[in-house]
C-alpha cells in the first residue's frame, strides 16, 4: 500500500507560480514512477507531468517549459514546480503513484488561476 498526501494548492494570478508537493509513505520501495495530473470542472483528467525512478520525466504539451516535475528521495516528496500560470491551469491536481501493487491516488489539491 502507498499513501500520498498533496499540498501547495491555492490561488494566484495569471503569470504567477506555485509548487506543489505530495508526500508518499507505505511500501516506498514499490512505486516506479509518480506523475501529477489534473482533473478541471467538466473535463477528463489529464497528465500533465511524471517522474520515472530513474528520474526520466515526461510533461504535457501545454506545460512544457513552464512546469517542472521532481523529487526528493529522502523526503519521499514529488513536486511540481508550476511557473508563468495561466488561467486555464485553474483545476484539481492530484498526485498519482504507479507501484507494483496498483496504481494509488492522493485527495488532491486545488489550483486557481485568475486573470
Amino acid at each position: 500500500q502507498v499513501q500520498l498526501v498533496e499540498s501547495g494548492g491555492g490561488l494566484v494570478q495569471a503569470g504567477g507560480s506555485l509548487r506543489l508537493s505530495c508526500a508518499a509513505s507505505g511500501s516506498l520501495f514499490s512505486i516506479n514512477a509518480m506523475g501529477w495530473y489534473r482533473q478541471a470542472p467538466g473535463k477528463q483528467r489529464e497528465l500533465v507531468a511524471s517522474i520515472t525512478r530513474s528520474r526520466s520525466t515526461n510533461y504535457a504539451d501545454s506545460v512544457k517549459g513552464r512546469f517542472t516535475i521532481s523529487s526528493d528521495s529522502a523526503k519521499n516528496t514529488v513536486y511540481l514546480q508550476m511557473n508563468s500560470l495561466l488561467p486555464e491551469d485553474t483545476a484539481v491536481y492530484y498526485c498519482k503513484a504507479v507501484a507494483n501493487s496498483g496504481f494509488y491516488w492522493g485527495q488532491g489539491t486545488q489550483v486557481t488561476v485568475s486573470s
